[in-house]
């Protein structure tokens, strides 16, 4: 397993090292391949938060928590990532089964400030990988986002699926 611990605004500790590296095993032990794991520890206005970004043969899983305790926000994350995998056992079993999906590598760069009008926070790079509607709903759910680009293996053609605020789901295709 490839595990990457970083703090904000704190300093990561053996003490915290050795409580998040515990819990890691909780996640590994459903996986036979070996995992990525990304755990980002984040003290802001006496708020405690642990973000924790699982890779894993295409799926990402994420989990986020917030508490007025480290250890507490380390608990609840690992819980709350152990049953997201429990909750899409069997499609993540399906999909792990047939091997069609690239591996998805998030990498953030940091663009510099600008005089622009629209000025972009944030850049995110990532394989597309070709999936049907449904596993890109799975995999959005799973980020706990509320849009999700992937390739439609059935149009062949890149495509969005987002949350509606009636609880739906939508899709963009694109025309070609």
């Amino acid at each position: 397993m490839e595990l990457s611990i970083r703090g904000k605004n704190l300093e990561i500790t053996e003490a915290l090292r050795q409580y998040v590296e515990k819990h890691t095993g909780k996640i590994q032990r459903y996986f036979d391949k070996p995992i990525k794991m990304n755990v980002l520890l984040r003290i802001s206005n006496m708020t405690r938060t642990c973000e924790v970004t699982v890779f894993v043969d295409g799926v990402i899983l994420r989990g986020v928590e917030k508490s007025d305790d480290m250890y507490k926000s380390i608990d609840l994350v690992f819980d709350k990532v152990e049953r997201q995998i429990h909750k899409y056992k069997t499609r993540l079993a399906k999909r792990f089964k047939e091997q069609k999906v690239l591996s998805a590598q998030f990498m953030e760069e940091k663009e510099p400030a600008s005089d622009a009008e629209f000025e972009i926070a944030r850049t995110k790079h990532f394989r597309i990988a070709p999936m049907s509607p449904e596993e890109a709903i799975l995999q959005m759910n799973l980020l706990e986002h509320n849009f999700f680009m992937f390739f439609n293996a059935q149009t062949e053609s890149p495509a969005v699926v987002y949350r509606r605020d009636d609880g739906k789901y939508g899709l963009i295709e694109s025309e070609k």
